[in-house]
């Protein structure tokens, strides 16, 4: 029964002739002949492998950081401790078996030049906060970039930052800036706030100020031309009989002034008769 051998339902046999690959072998139970004419690996295909960059898991919860992997560069020349967990399985058996010694160290280099590219592209701001998940998709891209280039047969299935911060040297200095960036932000919301509260206010007064103007001023030439009207009126009154329209408009403006006023009358010194206010005896006579 030598030759004969099992292919699990998540393997493939690859099957080398003497030393040279010859064909693949699909689950199940298979045949080669045997060694040293042929031999056979059965690297499982379905499996999803990690590896681990800036950090290794050394027990249960329990990591110990790698620094020389995890500190690095930001776009603005900030330092940066990342931690990311790489997963990958195997596309291409032949490929995975035959052109590297080890697949692992090609992953865990390529993840590394990956992400230290990735991070050296995006300021100190991004790394910490917003950028997270593009600093993710850009390394799982240049990821799969770096491998397909040199046909290593692995197909990259998830990049997941796990950790970016300052180093612990300077974590108490990236607390000032952070706490002073959001009194910036505090101010500027309050200012935001204060704008957007007196801004209407003022707007309607001045909406009131420009109303009450054009009340002011539809009034005022309301009355000039009731003014005028009344002037055109007394002026045709006065064209037609001059005289009593002058003595008419002497009693109204006598009579005006002489309203709600105290009165002193006082006779004709010659007769004892009243002042004659329109002069009519002396009319008379003439």
């Amino acid at each position: 029964l030598s030759g004969v051998y099992m292919v699990g339902p998540d393997e493939v046999g690859v099957v080398q002739t003497f030393g040279k690959h010859s064909r693949v072998a699909q689950s199940g139970l298979n045949y080669h002949f045997p060694f040293p004419i042929e031999k056979v690996q059965t690297p499982k295909v379905t499996e999803v492998k990690r590896i681990e960059i800036g950090f290794r898991t050394v027990g249960k919860n329990q990591y110990q950081t790698v620094q020389r992997e995890s500190l690095m560069l930001t776009g603005d020349e900030n330092i940066v401790d990342a931690e990311m967990i790489v997963q990958y399985r195997i596309k291409d058996p032949v490929a995975y078996l035959f052109n590297f010694i080890k697949p692992e160290v090609t992953v865990r280099e390529a993840s590394e030049a990956s992400l230290r590219t990735v991070v050296g592209r995006h300021n100190i701001d991004e790394a910490l906060t917003s950028g997270k998940f593009m600093i993710q998709e850009e390394t799982k891209f240049l990821v799969q970039e770096i491998l397909d280039k040199y046909k290593s047969g692995i197909l990259v299935v998830a990049v997941q930052l796990q950790d970016v911060s300052p180093p612990e040297q300077v974590i108490a200095s990236f607390k000032d800036v952070a706490s002073a960036k959001e009194d910036k932000n505090r101010m500027i919301n309050q200012a935001e706030g204060y704008r957007n509260d007196i801004i209407p206010k003022a707007r309607g007064e001045a909406q009131a100020r420009i109303r009450e103007a054009e009340g002011y001023r539809e009034a005022r030439i309301a009355r000039s031309e009731g003014d005028v009207a009344k002037f055109s009126a007394v002026l045709k009154e006065y064209r037609k009989a001059k005289g009593v329209t002058e003595t008419r408009m002497y009693l109204e403006t006598v009579e005006e002034i002489l309203s709600n006023r105290e009165k002193i009358i006082v006779p004709d010194s010659e007769n004892g008769n009243l002042i004659n206010l329109l002069n009519l005896k002396a009319k008379g006579d003439k």
